[in-house]
């Protein structure tokens, strides 16, 4: 079976292509390394040992998705190509309405002309408005998003959801399968320290501004906000490792072959943690020093936000696998690995 992954170059889709090969899949990849680098993929090969097929290309454009999907026997399409960066959408809005929209309204003709009708988005949790109880639920409430970003994966489920809905109604034969999969946190790396989180500049995540800190690229994290109504005042998110989330999706990939479904599905771990306990916990793994500073709280920053992950259990058979040391440790493993990064 053929899977086209867009953004398969990058933090996630690199982890997912591993996933997907090692678990008998043959893997198409397009993405336009506007935020990614060639040499993950190479790594990827190193990994499984198999091969993938890659074109550079924007998914926006159209004529070149047709190419791919005539030229392979496209079954299912995950998606992931989209810019991420919540406060550069908010800097830029055009450009993430562009690119995110019409990147699944490309996708979604393609599909339609060839007959593909199995579909995984990389949508997110800052799809759910603000003011939900803890945890978040699939049918917590969504919109009223704080940020371009977040509405652009809003809408792209929604895009999903009438795409699906008007090819089921069109036609008598088997409908459309559409997992739109809310991620939490994304950590972590490929255990053998090949693969991880290459951010372009200053990172905007936790995680690898706390590694470049303690390999020494950045000289002391930032720590916005001690005063929030959390255990000890640092903002709580549910963290996941990105190898159990690239797992779940090999499971959604499983699930859509199975019968046509439109569901929306939490990963992550239904277990919070603060930025001093990751702190700690990175320290520990590592032994190495983080130096921090308080800073003010940023706008729009919960102060809690996890998952109730039960579903992806139920519709998928997943649940996540690996501790906070693991996802601390593999990420510590990969920084001293590629202090820089990918190379250029």
């Amino acid at each position: 079976m053929t899977i086209l992954v867009t953004g398969g170059a990058g933090y996630i889709g690199s982890h997912t292509c591993v996933e997907l090969l090692e678990n008998g899949y043959d893997v198409v990849v397009a993405d336009n390394l506007c935020n990614s680098k060639r040499e993950a993929l190479e790594r990827v090969k190193r990994i499984t040992g198999q091969n993938l097929c890659f074109y550079e290309t924007d998914v926006r454009d159209e004529a070149k998705m047709d190419e791919i999907f005539q030229k392979h026997n496209v079954e299912c399409v995950i998606h992931f190509a989209g810019l991420k960066a919540v406060g550069e959408s908010v800097a830029k809005p055009l450009a993430y309405y562009d690119n995110n929209l019409n990147t699944t309204l490309t996708l979604c003709r393609v599909m339609q002309k060839h007959g593909v009708k199995r579909f995984v988005f990389s949508s997110s949790a800052t799809v759910y408005s603000a003011g939900n109880p803890m945890p978040l639920t699939e049918s917590s409430s969504t919109g009223g998003c704080s940020n371009p970003y977040g509405w652009t994966k809003y809408m792209c489920e929604q895009i999903l959801r009438d795409a699906a809905a008007a090819a089921s109604a069109a036609t008598a034969s088997e409908g459309w399968s559409v997992l739109l999969l809310r991620y939490f946190n994304p950590i972590g790396a490929h255990e053998s320290g090949l693969i991880g989180e290459d951010p372009l500049g200053i990172p905007n995540n936790l995680l690898p501004y706390i590694a470049q800190t303690a390999v020494g690229r950045r000289d002391k994290l930032p720590v916005y906000g001690n005063d929030y109504n959390t255990p000890d005042g640092t903002g709580v998110r549910d963290y996941l490792h990105v190898v159990d989330l690239a797992k779940g999706h090999v499971a959604a990939v499983k699930r859509a072959v199975q019968s046509p479904c439109v569901e929306a599905i939490n990963l992550g771990t239904g277990e919070g943690v603060s930025v001093l306990q990751m702190i700690e916990a990175f320290k520990r793994v590592s032994g190495a020093a983080i130096p921090y500073e308080i800073k003010d709280r940023r706008p729009g920053d919960l102060a809690v936000c996890w998952a109730e992950p039960s579903k992806a259990v139920q519709w998928l058979g997943w649940r996540a696998q690996k501790t906070l040391d693991d996802m601390c440790a593999d990420t510590w493993r990969w920084q001293k690995q590629n202090p820089n990064g990918y190379p250029l």
